[in-house]
Protein backbone atom coordinates (compact mmCIF):
# COMPACT_ATOMS: atom_id res chain seq x y z
CA UNK A 1 0.00 0.00 0.00
CA UNK A 2 3.09 2.53 1.09
CA UNK A 3 4.50 2.03 -2.32
CA UNK A 4 1.51 2.71 -4.29
CA UNK A 5 0.76 5.83 -2.70
CA UNK A 6 4.30 7.01 -3.01
CA UNK A 7 4.50 5.49 -6.78
CA UNK A 8 0.86 7.96 -7.57
CA UNK A 9 2.46 11.04 -5.26
CA UNK A 10 5.68 10.38 -7.57
CA UNK A 11 4.13 11.12 -10.51
CA UNK A 12 2.92 14.27 -8.92
CA UNK A 13 6.53 15.63 -9.16
CA UNK A 14 7.49 14.08 -12.54
CA UNK A 15 7.53 17.58 -14.96
CA UNK A 16 8.91 20.43 -13.24
CA UNK A 17 9.00 22.07 -16.70
CA UNK A 18 5.26 28.80 -15.07
CA UNK A 19 1.41 30.07 -17.27
CA UNK A 20 -0.13 32.06 -19.73
CA UNK A 21 -3.35 29.81 -20.46
CA UNK A 22 -6.48 30.30 -19.15
CA UNK A 23 -6.75 29.51 -15.39
CA UNK A 24 -9.20 28.06 -13.13
CA UNK A 25 -9.67 27.84 -9.32
CA UNK A 26 -11.55 24.77 -9.15
CA UNK A 27 -8.81 22.78 -11.65
CA UNK A 28 -10.46 19.82 -9.93
CA UNK A 29 -13.37 20.56 -11.96
CA UNK A 30 -12.09 20.07 -15.42
CA UNK A 31 -10.24 17.01 -15.42
CA UNK A 32 -9.93 16.82 -19.04
CA UNK A 33 -8.49 19.86 -19.84
CA UNK A 34 -6.28 19.43 -16.92
CA UNK A 35 -4.68 16.18 -18.26
CA UNK A 36 -5.83 14.28 -21.37
CA UNK A 37 -5.04 10.64 -19.31
CA UNK A 38 -8.31 11.40 -17.33
CA UNK A 39 -10.24 11.01 -19.96
CA UNK A 40 -12.57 7.99 -19.19
CA UNK A 41 -11.27 7.64 -15.53
CA UNK A 42 -14.58 8.13 -13.42
CA UNK A 43 -17.48 5.48 -12.01
CA UNK A 44 -19.98 5.85 -15.06
CA UNK A 45 -20.50 5.69 -18.63
CA UNK A 46 -20.70 9.35 -19.49
CA UNK A 47 -19.52 12.73 -17.73
CA UNK A 48 -20.35 16.39 -19.03
CA UNK A 49 -19.37 19.78 -16.94
CA UNK A 50 -18.76 23.50 -17.73
CA UNK A 51 -16.94 25.83 -15.41
CA UNK A 52 -17.62 29.62 -15.92
CA UNK A 53 -15.48 32.33 -14.20
CA UNK A 54 -16.17 36.15 -13.92
CA UNK A 55 -12.15 37.75 -13.23
CA UNK A 56 -11.56 41.41 -11.54
CA UNK A 57 -15.45 42.99 -11.83
CA UNK A 58 -13.73 46.10 -10.44
CA UNK A 59 -11.76 47.08 -13.62
CA UNK A 60 -13.91 48.86 -16.69
CA UNK A 61 -13.28 45.03 -18.57
CA UNK A 62 -13.55 42.14 -16.74
CA UNK A 63 -12.03 39.03 -18.12
CA UNK A 64 -14.40 35.88 -18.54
CA UNK A 65 -13.53 32.34 -19.40
CA UNK A 66 -15.59 29.46 -19.96
CA UNK A 67 -15.09 26.05 -20.37
CA UNK A 68 -16.96 22.41 -21.06
CA UNK A 69 -16.43 18.97 -21.01
CA UNK A 70 -17.67 15.90 -22.28
CA UNK A 71 -16.27 12.05 -22.15
CA UNK A 72 -17.18 8.06 -22.47
CA UNK A 73 -15.78 5.51 -20.87
CA UNK A 74 -15.49 2.57 -23.71
CA UNK A 75 -15.20 -0.50 -21.02
CA UNK A 76 -13.19 -3.36 -22.01
CA UNK A 77 -12.45 -1.81 -25.29
CA UNK A 78 -8.76 -3.61 -25.19
CA UNK A 79 -9.27 -6.55 -23.08
CA UNK A 80 -10.90 -7.70 -19.42
CA UNK A 81 -8.54 -5.36 -17.50
CA UNK A 82 -8.23 -2.33 -19.91
CA UNK A 83 -10.57 0.62 -20.78
CA UNK A 84 -10.57 3.52 -23.43
CA UNK A 85 -11.79 7.09 -23.05
CA UNK A 86 -12.74 9.83 -25.75
CA UNK A 87 -13.94 13.06 -25.17
CA UNK A 88 -14.09 17.11 -25.87
CA UNK A 89 -13.20 20.16 -24.15
CA UNK A 90 -14.17 23.41 -25.57
CA UNK A 91 -12.67 26.91 -24.27
CA UNK A 92 -13.67 30.50 -24.39
CA UNK A 93 -11.58 33.07 -22.95
CA UNK A 94 -12.57 37.06 -23.84
CA UNK A 95 -10.15 39.84 -21.75
CA UNK A 96 -9.08 43.57 -21.93
CA UNK A 97 -10.34 46.10 -24.45
CA UNK A 98 -9.71 44.69 -27.53
CA UNK A 99 -11.72 42.05 -26.26
CA UNK A 100 -8.61 39.49 -26.90
CA UNK A 101 -10.18 36.24 -27.45
CA UNK A 102 -9.08 32.67 -26.95
CA UNK A 103 -11.11 29.64 -28.13
CA UNK A 104 -10.09 25.84 -28.12
CA UNK A 105 -11.00 22.76 -28.81
CA UNK A 106 -9.73 19.61 -28.42
CA UNK A 107 -10.41 15.52 -28.48
CA UNK A 108 -8.70 14.13 -25.42
CA UNK A 109 -8.01 10.36 -25.87
CA UNK A 110 -7.45 8.04 -23.57
CA UNK A 111 -5.65 3.96 -22.70
CA UNK A 112 -6.94 2.83 -19.20
CA UNK A 113 -5.08 -0.16 -17.41
CA UNK A 114 -6.69 -1.45 -14.21
CA UNK A 115 -4.70 -4.23 -12.98
CA UNK A 116 -5.61 -8.01 -12.02
CA UNK A 117 -3.40 -8.18 -8.64
CA UNK A 118 -5.53 -5.03 -7.11
CA UNK A 119 -8.79 -3.50 -9.31
CA UNK A 120 -8.11 -0.50 -7.33
CA UNK A 121 -5.30 0.93 -8.99
CA UNK A 122 -5.08 2.21 -12.45
CA UNK A 123 -2.91 4.05 -14.53
CA UNK A 124 -3.68 5.77 -17.78
CA UNK A 125 -2.02 7.38 -20.86
CA UNK A 126 -3.58 10.15 -23.37
CA UNK A 127 -3.04 12.53 -25.76
CA UNK A 128 -5.07 15.71 -26.79
CA UNK A 129 -4.95 17.14 -30.33
CA UNK A 130 -7.05 20.02 -30.92
CA UNK A 131 -7.98 23.61 -32.92
CA UNK A 132 -6.97 26.93 -30.99
CA UNK A 133 -7.98 30.38 -32.49
CA UNK A 134 -7.28 33.54 -31.27
CA UNK A 135 -8.51 37.18 -32.29
CA UNK A 136 -8.76 40.49 -31.48
CA UNK A 137 -10.90 44.00 -31.95
CA UNK A 138 -10.14 47.39 -32.48
CA UNK A 139 -13.51 49.16 -32.48
CA UNK A 140 -12.66 49.93 -28.67
CA UNK A 141 -9.44 50.87 -28.96
CA UNK A 142 -7.87 53.92 -28.97
CA UNK A 143 -4.46 55.76 -30.40
CA UNK A 144 -2.42 58.53 -30.22
CA UNK A 145 -3.39 59.99 -33.91
CA UNK A 146 -6.73 60.00 -32.84
CA UNK A 147 -6.29 63.30 -30.06
CA UNK A 148 -6.68 66.39 -32.17
CA UNK A 149 -5.02 68.45 -30.38
CA UNK A 150 -7.96 69.51 -27.94
CA UNK A 151 -9.92 65.51 -27.62
CA UNK A 152 -10.05 62.48 -28.64
CA UNK A 153 -11.81 62.48 -32.24
CA UNK A 154 -12.48 58.91 -33.06
CA UNK A 155 -13.08 59.91 -36.94
CA UNK A 156 -9.75 60.48 -37.43
CA UNK A 157 -7.57 57.51 -38.71
CA UNK A 158 -5.59 55.23 -35.99
CA UNK A 159 -2.63 55.12 -38.16
CA UNK A 160 -2.21 51.43 -37.47
CA UNK A 161 -2.33 48.43 -39.77
CA UNK A 162 -2.54 44.69 -39.03
CA UNK A 163 -2.06 42.19 -41.58
CA UNK A 164 -4.70 40.02 -39.12
CA UNK A 165 -6.55 40.42 -36.43
CA UNK A 166 -7.47 36.80 -36.08
CA UNK A 167 -4.83 33.52 -36.04
CA UNK A 168 -5.77 29.68 -36.26
CA UNK A 169 -3.52 26.52 -35.38
CA UNK A 170 -3.08 22.92 -34.64
CA UNK A 171 -2.45 22.23 -30.65
CA UNK A 172 -1.17 19.26 -28.96
CA UNK A 173 -0.99 18.10 -25.68
CA UNK A 174 0.01 14.55 -23.51
CA UNK A 175 -0.63 13.09 -20.16
CA UNK A 176 -0.06 10.10 -17.72
CA UNK A 177 -1.93 9.93 -14.70
CA UNK A 178 -2.73 7.02 -12.14
CA UNK A 179 -5.37 6.59 -9.43
CA UNK A 180 -5.81 4.37 -6.43
CA UNK A 181 -9.22 3.66 -5.02
CA UNK A 182 -9.29 2.95 -1.45
CA UNK A 183 -11.50 0.00 0.08
CA UNK A 184 -13.57 2.79 2.66
CA UNK A 185 -14.77 4.91 -0.44
CA UNK A 186 -12.30 7.47 -1.67
CA UNK A 187 -9.07 8.15 -3.53
CA UNK A 188 -5.72 9.32 -4.06
CA UNK A 189 -4.67 10.60 -8.01
CA UNK A 190 -2.09 12.51 -9.26
CA UNK A 191 -0.89 13.41 -12.97
CA UNK A 192 1.67 15.01 -15.08
CA UNK A 193 0.97 16.82 -18.43
CA UNK A 194 2.11 18.86 -21.63
CA UNK A 195 0.26 21.32 -23.64
CA UNK A 196 1.14 23.04 -26.50
CA UNK A 197 3.81 20.53 -28.10
CA UNK A 198 3.62 21.51 -31.11
CA UNK A 199 5.12 25.13 -30.15
CA UNK A 200 2.44 27.62 -32.63
CA UNK A 201 3.45 30.56 -33.83
CA UNK A 202 0.76 33.17 -32.40
CA UNK A 203 1.89 35.86 -34.19
CA UNK A 204 -0.89 38.73 -35.63
CA UNK A 205 2.02 40.38 -37.90
CA UNK A 206 3.79 36.99 -39.21
CA UNK A 207 6.76 37.33 -37.13
CA UNK A 208 9.55 34.73 -36.48
CA UNK A 209 10.00 33.35 -33.22
CA UNK A 210 6.67 34.01 -31.54
CA UNK A 211 5.84 30.55 -30.07
CA UNK A 212 3.62 29.56 -27.65
CA UNK A 213 5.87 27.83 -24.32
CA UNK A 214 5.38 24.44 -23.51
CA UNK A 215 3.09 24.37 -20.65
CA UNK A 216 3.53 21.16 -18.01
CA UNK A 217 1.12 20.76 -15.43
CA UNK A 218 0.88 18.38 -12.51
CA UNK A 219 -1.37 17.80 -9.72
CA UNK A 220 -2.36 15.57 -7.15
CA UNK A 221 -6.37 14.90 -5.64
CA UNK A 222 -7.08 13.30 -2.43
CA UNK A 223 -10.40 12.06 -1.37
CA UNK A 224 -9.90 10.17 2.52
CA UNK A 225 -12.58 8.91 4.85
CA UNK A 226 -12.22 10.79 8.20
CA UNK A 227 -15.54 9.27 9.64
CA UNK A 228 -18.49 7.59 7.95
CA UNK A 229 -19.98 10.35 6.73
CA UNK A 230 -17.12 13.17 6.37
CA UNK A 231 -14.83 12.67 4.13
CA UNK A 232 -11.30 15.51 3.52
CA UNK A 233 -10.72 16.74 -0.22
CA UNK A 234 -7.18 18.42 -0.79
CA UNK A 235 -6.25 19.06 -4.20
CA UNK A 236 -2.79 20.63 -5.55
CA UNK A 237 -1.68 21.96 -8.75
CA UNK A 238 1.26 23.36 -10.17
CA UNK A 239 1.67 25.04 -13.45
CA UNK A 240 4.89 26.18 -15.46
CA UNK A 241 4.57 28.06 -18.62
CA UNK A 242 8.07 29.51 -20.16
CA UNK A 243 9.01 32.38 -17.32
CA UNK A 244 5.00 31.96 -15.83
CA UNK A 245 4.16 29.62 -13.46
CA UNK A 246 1.01 29.22 -10.60
CA UNK A 247 0.23 27.35 -7.65
CA UNK A 248 -2.97 26.38 -5.86
CA UNK A 249 -3.15 24.49 -3.09
CA UNK A 250 -6.97 23.28 -1.85
CA UNK A 251 -8.64 21.56 1.24
CA UNK A 252 -11.67 21.05 1.33
CA UNK A 253 -14.03 19.00 4.01
CA UNK A 254 -17.37 17.10 2.98
CA UNK A 255 -20.55 15.62 4.93
CA UNK A 256 -22.60 13.48 3.46
CA UNK A 257 -26.30 14.27 4.90
CA UNK A 258 -28.20 11.68 2.65
CA UNK A 259 -26.00 8.61 1.72
CA UNK A 260 -29.35 6.98 -0.71
CA UNK A 261 -29.43 9.82 -2.63
CA UNK A 262 -25.63 10.92 -2.54
CA UNK A 263 -26.32 14.12 -0.98
CA UNK A 264 -23.13 16.05 0.22
CA UNK A 265 -22.22 19.55 1.24
CA UNK A 266 -18.48 20.85 1.38
CA UNK A 267 -16.65 23.22 2.19
CA UNK A 268 -12.68 25.19 2.36
CA UNK A 269 -10.54 27.08 1.28
CA UNK A 270 -7.54 27.75 -1.16
CA UNK A 271 -4.78 29.91 -1.79
CA UNK A 272 -2.95 30.77 -5.45
CA UNK A 273 0.02 31.39 -4.39
CA UNK A 274 1.27 35.05 -4.47
CA UNK A 275 -1.90 36.17 -6.03
CA UNK A 276 -5.16 35.18 -4.08
CA UNK A 277 -7.27 33.82 -1.79
CA UNK A 278 -10.17 31.65 -2.48
CA UNK A 279 -13.52 30.30 -0.76
CA UNK A 280 -14.73 27.37 -1.52
CA UNK A 281 -18.46 25.67 -1.58
CA UNK A 282 -19.96 22.78 -2.93
CA UNK A 283 -22.85 19.97 -3.18
CA UNK A 284 -23.05 16.58 -4.11
CA UNK A 285 -26.57 15.30 -5.22
CA UNK A 286 -27.03 12.02 -7.11
CA UNK A 287 -25.11 12.04 -10.49
CA UNK A 288 -24.63 16.04 -9.93
CA UNK A 289 -21.75 17.95 -8.03
CA UNK A 290 -21.45 21.81 -8.17
CA UNK A 291 -19.42 23.98 -7.18
CA UNK A 292 -18.38 27.70 -6.35
CA UNK A 293 -15.65 29.81 -5.75
CA UNK A 294 -14.71 33.21 -4.98
CA UNK A 295 -11.36 34.92 -5.23
CA UNK A 296 -10.25 37.80 -3.08
CA UNK A 297 -7.08 39.11 -4.84
CA UNK A 298 -3.98 39.76 -2.60
CA UNK A 299 -1.56 40.85 -4.95
CA UNK A 300 -0.33 43.92 -6.33
CA UNK A 301 -3.25 44.46 -8.29
CA UNK A 302 -4.96 45.25 -5.46
CA UNK A 303 -5.65 48.91 -6.19
CA UNK A 304 -7.21 48.02 -9.23
CA UNK A 305 -9.30 45.58 -8.18
CA UNK A 306 -10.18 46.35 -4.56
CA UNK A 307 -9.26 42.70 -3.79
CA UNK A 308 -12.38 41.95 -5.71
CA UNK A 309 -10.63 38.64 -7.85
CA UNK A 310 -13.09 36.00 -9.61
CA UNK A 311 -16.45 34.22 -9.26
CA UNK A 312 -16.39 31.06 -10.43
CA UNK A 313 -19.21 28.18 -10.61
CA UNK A 314 -18.86 24.66 -12.20
CA UNK A 315 -21.37 21.65 -12.79
CA UNK A 316 -20.37 17.98 -13.10
CA UNK A 317 -22.76 15.57 -14.22
CA UNK A 318 -21.76 11.76 -14.41
CA UNK A 319 -24.20 9.10 -15.96
CA UNK A 320 -24.27 5.83 -15.35
CA UNK A 321 -26.14 2.96 -17.02
CA UNK A 322 -28.20 0.79 -15.52
CA UNK A 323 -27.11 -2.93 -15.60
CA UNK A 324 -29.36 -5.48 -17.29
CA UNK A 325 -31.43 -7.57 -14.78
CA UNK A 326 -30.57 -11.20 -15.48
CA UNK A 327 -32.64 -13.51 -13.41
CA UNK A 328 -30.78 -16.13 -11.29
CA UNK A 329 -33.64 -18.42 -11.69
CA UNK A 330 -35.92 -19.17 -14.54
CA UNK A 331 -39.27 -20.75 -14.49
CA UNK A 332 -39.48 -24.18 -16.09
CA UNK A 333 -42.13 -24.18 -18.96
CA UNK A 334 -45.51 -25.75 -18.27
CA UNK A 335 -45.52 -27.93 -21.42
CA UNK A 336 -42.16 -29.77 -19.78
Amino acid sequence: MKKRIFTICALFFLTQTRAQDIHLSQFWATPLYLNPAQAGVFDGDYRAGMVYRNQWRAIPVPYSTFSFLGDAKISRAFSQHSDAGVGLVFNNDVSGDSRYSINQMYVPLSYIQRFKSDTNLNISVGISPGISNIAFNTSKLTYDNQFDGDAYNPALPSGESYPTQTKTYFDMAAGIAAQYNFKRGGFISAGSSLSHLTRPNISFFKSEGVNLYIKSTSYLNLKYRIKNLLFLLADVMYQQQGPFHETIIATRLSYTINQGDNIAFNFGVAGRLGDAAIALVGMDYKSFRAGIAYDVNTSRFNPATNKRGAFEISILYIFKKKPLFIPKKRACPVYM
